[in-house]
């Protein structure tokens, strides 16, 4: 059994439900997403804040696992959205993330065994994600296009005018040597479609994972994301013929280490994972 930080290096899709909706959260563990991400932010209007952290920490003293969005720093709901998750191991969805000097507070106030996902959503947030990225307990970076588009004044689905800040994320994640980037939603829930184009575009640029708002956007998501068959083939071919003492050629390609490296991950990146 591979333990949570490896899991979570391994998600390839995250799904959100609202955390004053108790009743929907056995149906999100069942849905097959990697991580069900309890919110308590977007999703969880001020006036019932209180009974939807409530609901969580009761799942989570459950013993279920789960990332749990808290309230973003500075807010009145911070505080007792991270006392209310500390005493569990658990994932914590950071929204806002800007500060790593914020984060490491956040990660030594939490169990040993918790982990952070970071979710850069600011142009702040993008311009430190090295930063970021390097704090001890950020498992992951995660994209929040729809916030960083209405601050830059772009539409979320502009890939154009978005693809600087994914390239920032995926280039910090690497630098810092983490997992790669999980990408923002889709909004379009009924558009099966578009949801995977928007994931294949995504996994072109470096992205391994990908949020999502609702369960029937999962099983789509989760397939874009994996290695195609050929890939797959690639890369098991490439290691089994490959030698331990440099470089060779193998089918007429020269393959040294970083060719073996590509390899690995890109097997690695369709392992199954058991996150529950």
């Amino acid at each position: 059994m591979i333990g949570l930080a490896e899991q979570l290096d391994l998600a390839r899709t995250a799904l959100f439900v609202p955390g004053n909706r108790p009743e929907r959260f056995p149906k999100a563990s069942a849905s097959g997403a990697h991580l069900v991400v309890l919110d308590l932010e977007d999703a969880v209007p001020a006036a019932e804040k209180q009974a939807a952290r409530d609901h969580v920490a009761r799942w989570l003293a459950e013993g279920n696992t789960c990332a749990v969005r808290v309230n973003a720093a500075g807010t009145r709901w911070y505080a007792e959205d991270v006392a209310a998750v500390s005493a569990h191991e658990c994932v914590v969805l950071v929204p806002k993330a800007e500060h790593p000097e914020a984060l490491r507070d956040l990660a030594a106030s939490l169990a040993t065994s918790s982990r952070l996902l970071a979710l850069v959503e600011t142009a702040h947030g993008v311009l430190r994600a090295p930063e970021i990225a390097a704090v001890d307990g950020v498992a992951r970076l995660v994209f929040g296009s729809f916030d960083l588009a209405a601050q830059l004044g772009v539409s979320p689905d502009d890939r154009l005018a978005m693809a600087p800040a994914r390239g920032a994320l995926v280039l910090a994640s690497a630098a810092a040597g983490i997992a790669p980037p999980m990408d923002g939603v889709t909004a379009a829930v009924d558009d099966l479609a578009r949801v995977r184009d928007d994931a294949e575009h995504g996994r072109r640029l470096g992205f391994s994972g990908k949020l999502c708002i609702h369960p029937r956007q999962v099983s789509t998501v989760d397939e874009a994301m994996r290695p195609e068959d050929a890939e797959i083939a690639w890369a098991t071919s490439i290691l089994e013929s490959a030698g331990d003492d440099g470089v060779s050629v193998v089918n007429g390609q020269m393959i040294d280490r970083p060719v073996v490296e590509r390899a690995r991950r890109i097997l690695r990146s369709g392992s199954e994972v058991t996150i529950r």
